[in-house]
């Protein structure tokens, strides 16, 4: 694995203005080298600005393809849904055609049935050795990242590149991708905010290989990873050392 790139942001609106800036210059790269840009959107909080800053992107968004890096067992008008999250920050506010938006369908009734046809329309597109010019990913405080969490079966997938499990009463049901297909992106991006995090990105970074229980290890493509001053550490006396 590469080492990755560690870009330490002010504040959430610089690491998100920071983000929105490379996700314009890795599309524009893609479309100019293959004609299209493939891309899997993180959801929660964190890359929200982000999204918003891209309204305004001069992109050729016809050439943009949407999946989604993981997705909670909900409908997609729900408020937990990242798919909403994504279209009400972005997509709707933008001219990629609908049939070039792929929603995880994590709320359907036979989540393999789903999981199996959400691969097969990444299949579709990037063919039997897919690799997304872009993969978004968020971190947790406990390391997970997409909707991989720590000594999940998921996380040790091999063969499947998306799978629908029940993680727990907390988190309930999920699709998500998993490290082969996420592994495979030419780059991924962890935009990652807040002091809770900072334990987990320094495991992640500097840690033990130990992807079980830090499961952002397992995702082991070309990465840069940008954090506010919270999530670095620097605000709480344990900041990343120049190790990365």
């Amino acid at each position: 694995m590469a080492k990755p790139e560690v870009l330490v942001c002010a504040d959430l609106a610089t690491a998100q203005a920071e983000a929105a800036e490379r996700f314009v210059a890795t599309a524009r790269a893609a479309i100019a080298a293959r004609g299209r840009f493939a891309v899997a959107l993180a959801g929660g909080s964190t890359p929200r600005g982000a999204y918003e800053r891209l309204r305004t992107a001069r992109l050729p968004w016809h050439a943009m393809h949407v999946f989604f890096g993981d997705e909670r067992g909900v409908p997609p008008d729900h408020p937990d849904s990242n798919y909403r999250m994504a279209a009400d920050a972005l997509l709707l506010h933008v001219p990629i055609p609908a049939a070039q938006v792929h929603r995880m369908p994590a709320d359907a009734a036979d989540g393999d049935g789903a999981a199996a046809a959400y691969a097969a329309e990444v299949r579709a597109l990037l063919g039997p050795s897919p690799r997304f010019d872009l993969v978004m990913l968020g971190l947790g405080p406990e390391a997970h990242t997409a909707s991989l969490f720590p000594g999940s079966a998921a996380l040790r997938e091999r063969e499947r590149w998306v799978v629908t499990y029940a993680v727990d009463p907390t988190h309930g049901r999920r699709m998500t991708m998993t490290p082969p297909l996420l592994s495979a992106a030419d780059l991924v991006m962890f935009l990652v905010a807040g002091a809770d995090k900072a334990d987990a990105v320094r495991h992640v970074l500097q840690g033990p290989a130990d992807a079980d229980r830090y499961p952002a290890q397992a995702v082991t493509a070309p990465a840069v990873w940008i954090l506010d001053r919270a999530a670095a550490g620097l605000d709480s006396g344990s900041p990343l050392t120049d190790k990365t």
